[in-house]
């Protein structure tokens, strides 16, 4: 049944992620899937990203994610799963953070 599989996932990706547009990639696919959160970057060069959603369109968005725009180049992918929260209504690109 819809709704009784939700997760949150949390990643940073490390590589080619900064200066090509792939926040906004990401932000695109989001909106895409209908999976709620958000995107940054870090001041390390890495990009985070939290999304909520079912857990077989997560899976579907980390593929995405790992995949790449076609300007960028995923080199590294560091992954946590935990239960949603339930807090996000939309997907946003947010401020960098440290």
């Amino acid at each position: 049944m819809p709704g009784n599989d939700l997760q949150r996932l949390h990643v940073r990706l490390e590589g080619r992620v900064q200066g090509v547009g792939f926040r906004y990639f990401v932000y695109d696919q989001a909106q895409a899937l209908g999976v709620t959160g958000w995107v940054r970057n870090r001041w390390d060069g890495s990009v985070e990203v939290t999304a909520e959603g079912e857990r077989s369109t997560l899976d579907q968005f980390l593929a995405v994610l790992r995949r790449g725009s076609r300007s960028s180049k995923v080199l590294d992918v560091h992954l946590a799963w935990k239960p949603a929260s339930g807090e996000f209504t939309s997907f946003q690109i947010m401020p960098t953070d440290g």
